[in-house]
């Protein structure tokens, strides 16, 4: 197993990973040429929020060989608990990056997720940029995805037909995640990345934010006025809601300082 020495921070009891888009892909060129098997997950404000009522999500994040951070939000917060983490990895960029890197190199996808039709339109997005990237098998999100059904089971041998380097999952979170914990075992692939909404902004059917909005931290407030019906819990309840963690977690780490300032005096 490859050995990272990346900087690492506890953000709600989450371990996150402080690592730019060039050391990311060298850890998955180290993966795939050692013949690893490596999840590189990442978060976001929601993700973190999910794992305070869900435990195997947390320990899912933390069992991982990687996870990144995927949202202006949870820099801000590291800020405020006093990490440095670098900018985020956004997977509407860092896709086109990846298949760049994967093309040169010869690494093959597989692509789960998204509605029918939507994960090869992201395909073709991809391939039309890099003509020599290999995705070797496609399917959509919309399957049984209970543990044990014959749907289920009929994707995780359509994937391990193909033992594809990197299977990159777009079926929403925590759903991703749940898969990956259940199945994950069982998948011939070196690499499980989780790309949430990734094949609807690649293939076009999902605009982003204008640019002037995702490069200065509002990116969020740009999907929420695009999905309003669909994100105003998730932005206008989980943001404050994270941040009223982050603050408890900063008085906490404060506390325990001094009372180790005050116990150090004494001896």
């Amino acid at each position: 197993m490859v050995d990272n020495k990346f900087p690492q921070y506890n953000i709600l009891g989450v371990r996150v990973d402080a690592l730019i888009v060039p050391e990311l892909h060298k850890a998955i060129e180290k993966y795939i040429e050692s013949g690893d098997h490596a999840l590189v997950l990442n978060v976001n404000i929601n993700c973190l929020n999910l794992t305070i009522d869900n435990p195997w999500l947390r320990d899912l994040l933390n069992g991982a060989e990687i996870v990144f951070c995927d949202g202006a939000g949870v820099r801000l917060g590291g800020r405020i608990l006093g990490y440095d983490i670098p900018p985020r990895i956004t997977y509407a960029n860092w896709m086109w990056q990846l298949a760049e890197f994967a093309e040169s190199r010869g690494y093959t996808f597989y692509f789960l997720g998204a509605r029918p039709g939507i994960a090869e339109k992201a395909a073709a997005a991809l391939q039309a940029h890099h003509p020599a990237l290999q995705i070797t098998g496609i399917q959509h999100g919309y399957f049984d995805q209970q543990l044990g059904s014959e749907d289920n089971e009929n994707t995780i041998r359509a994937i391990n037909n193909v033992k594809p380097n990197i299977l990159v999952l777009g079926l929403g979170m925590p759903r991703q995640e749940k898969w990956l914990m259940e199945n994950w075992d069982r998948i011939d692939a070196n690499i499980a990345l989780t790309g949430g909404a990734v094949f609807d902004y690649l293939s076009g059917e999902l605009n982003r934010p204008p640019r002037w909005m995702t490069e200065n931290g509002l990116e969020w407030l740009g999907r929420l006025l695009i999905e309003p019906h669909r994100l105003w819990q998730r932005y206008l309840v989980g943001n404050p809601l994270f941040f009223w963690r982050i603050f408890k977690q900063r008085i906490r780490s404060l506390t325990q300082v001094k009372r180790n300032s005050i116990d150090h005096s004494r001896n």
